[in-house]
């Protein structure tokens, strides 16, 4: 829809009957987020880190005791803004899109073995010095290897669709693991999975613990990399957050791995369950011999102990 402010037979006010826009709308200028109110969404967003089971009301009265004179509508809004919600048991207060289909839950009691037997992912809010940004991550529940990660400045699906296809061109899973939020739960992001064999599953509403994985990467994420550092650019966040990436892949112990490191736990017990043709493509094109893969593929121990021992493409985080 394009406007020519000098048209030589149609006025600016003819162009805008022609389209059916209002003429005011061509003056509007969208107004940032003010200082003020991204000091409220940093508080909102530290305290909800801490103590994930806040409600409005709760959030509410913790900024009132901060000095912030609030009213609930306000941190509602900003809440949502930031796609932050209690985690708690709730009723159903909307209707899910009906274009979108809606995943069971597969998870429940079932035991993580393996690496590749489950990813997951989600979206959190990353505060800026100036604005914020979104992250979303992909994790290996077993190992807790991040396989791939991407920033953006808007809830668009766009960049968790880019961000899954550049994993799945290299591995894939048994069962995909994600929360209800359109960004997932739309034909683009869950069709790539099923086409691979891939099963989906999704968390039940307000149950953000079915994610457990990936909420407590975010809480170390925060912790450990984004409130010790001021960003204050999204050139600076990205930066920051693919070193950190890389520290918490590469060196960061796990209590949990029995003081291993993700990549460490995902090359050694990764196996390659892939088609011959597609084990080829992959490791030729990142300068595995055909031969070698050849004799790997005979034996599922050798494939292994050769994970543990070289650096596979699992290591590299892709850029935006």
């Amino acid at each position: 829809m394009w406007l020519e402010p000098g048209h030589s037979e149609l006025s600016i006010r003819q162009q805008c009957g022609v389209l059916g826009i209002n003429r005011s709308s061509l003056y509007y200028r969208p107004m940032g987020i003010d200082a003020y109110t991204l000091l409220l969404m940093h508080e909102l967003d530290k305290q909800y880190t801490e103590t994930p089971f806040y409600g409005v009301l709760k959030m509410t009265e913790y900024l009132n005791l901060q000095g912030h004179q609030v009213n609930v509508k306000r941190v509602r809004r900003l809440l949502r803004m930031m796609g932050l919600e209690a985690v708690y048991p709730k009723p159903k207060l909307s209707q899910a899109n009906p274009e979108h289909k809606v995943f069971p839950y597969l998870l429940r009691n079932l035991p993580i073995e393996r690496c590749n037997q489950v990813w997951s992912t989600d979206i959190t809010y990353i505060r800026l010095r100036r604005g914020f940004v979104y992250l979303m991550a992909i994790i290996d529940w077993y190992s807790r290897y991040v396989l791939n990660w991407a920033l953006s400045t808007t809830l668009e699906a766009d960049f968790c669709i880019a961000a899954l296809n550049e994993v799945l061109e290299t591995s894939q899973c048994e069962i995909f693991n994600t929360d209800q939020g359109s960004q997932f739960t739309t034909h683009r992001f869950t069709q790539p999975l099923l086409d691979k064999g891939i099963q989906v599953s999704m968390d039940g509403r307000g149950r953000a613990l079915d994610n457990i994985f990936v909420e407590r990467l975010w809480r170390s994420v925060k912790y450990e990399k984004v409130y010790l550092n001021d960003f204050h650019t999204v050139k600076q966040a990205y930066q920051g957050l693919k070193d950190y990436f890389e520290f918490y892949n590469h060196r960061r112990f796990h209590q949990s791995l029995d003081y291993q490191t993700p990549a460490k736990v995902y090359r050694k017990k990764a196996t390659l369950k892939l088609k011959p043709d597609k084990v080829d493509s992959l490791w030729t094109k990142h300068g595995f011999p055909t031969e070698r893969v050849d004799k790997l593929m005979e034996n599922n121990k050798a494939v292994s102990h050769e994970l543990a021992h070289t650096n596979p493409p699992f290591d590299h985080i892709p850029p935006l």
